[in-house]
């Protein structure tokens, strides 16, 4: 399938710049670091890690990162900016790693472009030590709805407002900004939670976080509805999660 991730990695890259885009550097970045460091993690895979640049954050603070990417320009880029790290071409939805290897496992803001759900959160899950914890980064379910020529739009008063439709329809539209064009996945927050929750795992966190600094007309918007979404599931320490 072309997701248009290899023609947009260029783009892709002068885009989120050395600090990432407004959603990662100002909304998620803090909360996810501090979820990612509980319970001291030695060991991480960061799934669809694209440039590496959340495998560098863990492993400045002493975790060792493993990045799975399917897009090799993406690969050779954070290659070229940590020549020490481990980042591996591969999909989701079939890891190859060995069961329990993982402390920690990561989806930052990729389970909206994983065709394939159904087989990706139990390869997760899989690959996860008994005790360890899948810490998710998403857009939220209401803001992929907008996805496909919807979103933010003005009413016939000039008010702003989110326009977004069919939300139980699982779909995959074209996204077009700053010469990028990739395919993201629309899924209702029932498919994530369900899948998830088949898995056996335990949540123990779920948020929407807001910004905290930049700049304040961005900030705002990202304040007026709920934009992301984070969550941190435990696998059982004592049972191992059900299989496919």
């Amino acid at each position: 399938m072309n997701d248009g991730w290899n023609d947009s990695a260029d783009a892709w890259l002068a885009s989120l710049g050395d600090q990432g885009d407004f959603s990662r550097r100002f909304v998620l970045d803090a909360p996810m670091m501090e979820q990612a460091l509980i319970g001291a993690p030695r060991r991480a895979l960061d799934v669809g890690c694209g440039e590496g640049r959340f495998c560098r954050m863990l492993a400045a603070r002493g975790v060792e990162a493993v990045g799975i990417d399917p897009t090799p320009a993406l690969l050779d880029s954070a290659r070229a900016l940590d020549p020490a790290g481990d980042y591996r071409e591969g999909r989701a939805e079939t890891l190859d790693f060995e069961d329990g290897t993982f402390d920690l496992v990561v989806s930052y803001l990729t389970l909206i472009d994983i065709p394939d759900i159904r087989a990706a959160i139990p390869e997760m899950v899989r690959v996860l030590k008994p005790g360890g914890r899948l810490l998710i980064a998403n857009l939220t379910s209401f803001n992929t709805a907008g996805l496909g020529g919807l979103g933010w739009i003005r009413t016939a008063n000039g008010k702003p407002a989110y326009a977004f439709d069919r939300y139980l329809e699982e779909r995959v539209e074209w996204i077009t900004w700053a010469g990028i064009k990739i395919r993201n996945w629309h899924r209702p927050l029932e498919t994530y939670m369900s899948l998830l929750l088949a898995q056996g795992l335990i949540l123990k966190t779920f948020a929407e976080p807001t910004p905290h600094g930049g700049d304040p007309a961005t900030a705002d918007k990202y304040r007026r509805a709920p934009w992301l979404m984070m969550m941190a599931w435990e696998k059982p320490a004592d049972t191992a999660a059900p299989a496919g």
